[in-house]
């Protein structure tokens, strides 16, 4: 409960500041710049509020609105164009910075940074093609009704007044906002430190003489120490030069001296051309700080990155290597040594296809220039070694491309990776799938897989057969012994097939007590001799654990296969050439029609 308080009595301590705050920026830009009773030449006090609601959580928005809304109210009854105008110009005034917010949350992130070349041009144009324009729309029939000031010139004061305001205020006041002072501070070494202090303090030496000493308008000579700064001390440094080039300058303009002098035009009007050239400086000085700025963090991110590939490339057991578009190689690390056999240096500038066997390459070319026309994606590939130390008899490389500055592909980093043991473990999971668990015989699956390459081979004059085999009578075997004596038998008679098949030929389990025997190279009439050899295999009874002998029987039919013909058909002719032989009494062969 007292943590709840404390917490209350912070937030509403942070309101009356903010509102303080910018009843103070209000009130001094209505006292110092109301020089045609209408609105305000320069005004600041928006800038606050946009700063504040650009590094504040949306749902703190509404009591900030609020609080400057009340503090602006009474800024404009006591010193403004009186109560009348109070409410409409606080509305007014709270639209503008609410807009410009809006707008900068929509295209950014949730807290944005307009130290960011991106988001300094979504704030430039937020705040200068769209709040101020349609705010001033408004506000300049507010101040046409209530003063002597015309709409058009009503409206161009505050465009001008709140566009130059915020354009220069509001950046810099998001940057400290976000402790951006504070980070330099801490980042920045006491050497750079001292350096950015003298520079500025010559800045402000120049300043001061040209706005106060000069002889002769030189307003043109801050520009190149402007952009020094920015170059040397960063956006921090744009953001104090401008902060002393508006509060020296503004104070010679505003007390009739300086350059400015020379436009033949009341105070009005001179206020207003040394906010464009407050606003010309910063856009010269702040846009390069901020896209330096971004460089900046972008060569460290780089730095780390680097560091970070360096760290894994070198201590990794996979081989790194970084090939060019060509497909020489560029750069390989340590491990190849282990995996390849071949030191690292000694791999740079040779092609990365003759690492690969010959009858990989076209697979692993293609990957490499997948990888290159689809930069971003990742490409994986299998592929034999030509070279390897130790057992490694199959690598998995992944590829994914490098992009330059324009983002086109450069190259790709290749990580290469032995996987003998996982093809290992994958073809021993590829036999145990393709055998019956029960008998040994090739699985549903893996028999008509072969059944379909037969088919193609007969394309080429190949004569082969197809013999589909049912045991007779097997259901009354597992009704009067059990299914346990009925799985002895099937594997018995798979064994007792086997010896009679050649090594070309395969032997199938279909399903229950249905086999199929594909028998490669042989037509019909030789086909119908095994049958019968294979009958007489199992003129013996089958011993089973029980201590009996089972004497089976099988019926079969028979099929030449056809190359016009699809894999169901050929089962399907058997099949029923097997019917036949059911319904003729069982043990025999029927051929199909």
């Amino acid at each position: 409960m007292q943590r709840s308080t404390s917490r209350l009595s912070r937030a509403l301590l942070s309101l009356v500041l903010t509102g303080s705050l910018y009843f103070v920026a209000a009130t001094f830009a209505l006292l110092l710049s109301r020089f045609e009773g209408g609105l305000a030449f320069i005004w600041g006090a928006n800038a606050y509020v946009m700063a504040k609601l650009l590094t504040t959580r949306v749902r703190r928005w509404p009591p900030i609105i609020l609080t400057c809304a009340i503090a602006s109210a009474l800024s404009t009854s006591l010193f403004g164009m009186g109560p009348l105008a109070a409410i409409p110009m606080a509305v007014i005034n709270m639209a503008e910075a609410l807009i410009v917010a809006l707008i900068c949350r929509h295209f950014l992130s949730d807290r944005p940074t307009i130290g960011a070349t991106r988001p300094l041009m979504i704030f430039i144009l937020a705040l200068c093609a769209v709040a101020d324009v349609i705010t001033g729309i408004p506000a300049a029939a507010v101040a046409s009704l209530l003063t002597p000031v015309s709409f058009g010139a009503s409206w161009v004061q505050w465009y001008t007044g709140h566009a130059l305001g915020g354009l220069i205020c509001a950046p810099i006041l998001v940057m400290l906002m976000q402790g951006e002072l504070r980070r330099w501070r801490r980042d920045k070494s006491r050497a750079e430190k001292i350096e950015a202090v003298l520079i500025l303090a010559l800045f402000t030496l120049i300043i001061v003489h040209i706005f106060y000493w000069a002889r002769y308008p030189m307003l043109f000579a801050p520009l190149l120490p402007l952009v020094l700064i920015a170059f040397r001390v960063g956006h921090m440094g744009a953001a104090a030069s401008i902060v002393i080039l508006a509060l020296v300058g503004g104070t010679a303009t505003l007390s009739g001296g300086g350059p400015l002098t020379i436009v033949s035009a009341d105070m009005g009007a001179r206020i207003q051309a040394f906010q464009f050239y407050l606003a010309l400086s910063f856009l010269l000085s702040m846009p390069v700080a901020a896209e330096l700025n971004g460089r900046r963090r972008l060569f460290q991110l780089l730095r780390e990155s680097e560091a970070r590939y360096r760290a894994i490339a070198e201590h990794s057991g996979d081989v790194v290597l970084n090939i060019g578009v060509t497909g020489i190689i560029d750069y390989a690390s340590p491990s190849a040594f282990e995996q390849v056999g071949c030191a690292p240096e000694l791999l740079i500038g040779q092609s990365a296809a003759d690492l690969v066997d010959p009858q990989d390459r076209p697979q692993v070319i293609a990957a490499h220039r997948r990888a290159l026309m689809r930069p971003g994606s990742i490409h994986t590939v299998e592929f034999r070694p030509l070279l390897s130390i130790g057992a490694m008899e199959w690598c998995e490389m992944v590829t994914r491309a490098v992009v330059d500055e324009r983002g086109q592909p450069s190259g790709v980093i290749s990580t290469i990776r032995d996987m003998s043991r996982h093809k290992a473990r994958q073809r021993a999971l590829q036999q145990v799938a393709a055998r019956d668990s029960l008998t040994g015989a090739d699985s549903r699956r893996a028999f008509l897989e072969k059944l379909e390459a037969e088919i193609l081979r007969t394309r080429h004059g190949v004569r082969s057969s197809l013999l589909l085999i049912d045991i007779d009578h097997f259901k009354a075997v597992n009704d009067v012994h059990g299914h346990g004596v009925g799985d002895e038998v099937l594997t018995a008679f798979v064994d007792r097939l086997t010896p009679g098949l050649s090594a070309q030929d395969s032997i199938g389990r279909l399903g229950g007590e249905e086999f199929a025997i594909l028998l490669p190279d042989s037509d019909i009439d030789r086909a119908s001799l095994l049958c019968e050899r294979l009958r007489a295999l199992l003129l013996d009874p089958i011993p089973v654990s029980c201590g009996k002998h089972i004497g089976i029987t099988f019926s079969a039919g028979l099929v030449e296969l056809d190359d016009t013909s699809t894999r169901s058909a050929m089962l399907e002719a058997a099949d029923k050439a097997l019917y036949r032989a059911k319904h003729s009494g069982r043990n025999c062969l029927r051929l199909a029609a």
